[in-house]
């Protein structure tokens, strides 16, 4: 399995100073949760760990060796990203959707086996959405349409899995069964790194956090030592009032 790590990366977020460095080992069998308001980065912080965006300055590096320096494919292989906001290109079902997802493992012009097909339909069944194969992709409501995309991403099995607001258009039931799913894919040696908005399923979900602040500084380690309420706070601008429900810290934010 692969590790992700930051060499003093500082994202490039245009129209504002430089933040502070990050220098993040995320390994196999972790799930991090990236948190902070609206603004700070979060969604770029992402896009240049997959490599989609040059960094304003440091690198990002798969197992020590500089994400610029190796073939997408290979990168691809390692590493898959499921984005906030997605556009449809061209007409698809959900079947046809979630084996782009195997496109990494095939040759140029092969054709997908009937092993990758089986690979797409287990992962559209595991995100209950199995039942959708046949649906053009531009029927689905927003909460299918989040779930294809996480069953692509599983379908391309990548060892790092980034995640853009999982859970976004998600009802409660499938929050809940998308996080369980991910923490299973930790569990299972692979990696995950998600943004997130839920304060809540970051603090159930997620062993380790990190916390982007407005004024470009950021904090990060084991979610135990993040979640401190006076940081979270400041994070937010928000006061919040904690409880334990489960063994786990639940923040519920004040009303004046």
């Amino acid at each position: 399995m692969t590790t992700l790590t930051t060499d003093n990366l500082i994202i490039d977020i245009p129209g504002r100073a430089p933040g502070s460095p990050l220098n993040l080992e995320v390994q196999p069998g972790q799930v991090w949760g990236v948190l902070g308001p609206n603004g700070v980065g979060k969604t770029t912080l992402l896009h240049t760990l997959a490599g989609l965006r040059a960094p304003h300055r440091g690198e990002v590096l798969l197992d020590g060796r500089a994400l610029g320096s190796l073939k997408r494919k290979s990168v691809s292989q390692q590493l898959g990203l499921v984005f906030q906001d997605r556009q449809d290109g061209f007409p698809a079902t959900v079947l046809e959707t979630a084996l782009i997802g195997r496109h990494p493992w095939l040759s140029s012009w092969q054709m997908e086996t009937g092993e990758d097909i089986a690979i797409a339909e287990r992962a559209l069944q595991a995100l209950d959405v199995g039942h959708l194969r046949d649906r053009l992709v531009s029927t689905l409501s927003g909460g299918e349409r989040q779930r294809v995309a996480i069953a692509t991403l599983m379908t391309q099995a990548p060892d790092i899995w980034l995640l853009d607001e999982p859970s976004n258009h998600l009802d409660l039931h499938h929050q809940v069964a998308v996080m369980r799913l991910l923490s299973g894919q930790a569990e299972a040696g692979r990696a995950v790194f998600m943004c997130l908005h839920d304060l809540n399923l970051a603090a159930r979900w997620c062993d380790h956090l990190l916390l982007m602040y407005p004024s470009g500084e950021a904090c990060w380690g084991p979610a135990r030592e993040m979640l401190v309420p006076s940081a979270l706070e400041s994070l937010y601008n928000q006061t919040l009032v904690t409880v334990e429900v489960d063994g786990a810290p639940v923040f519920v934010p004040v009303r004046s």
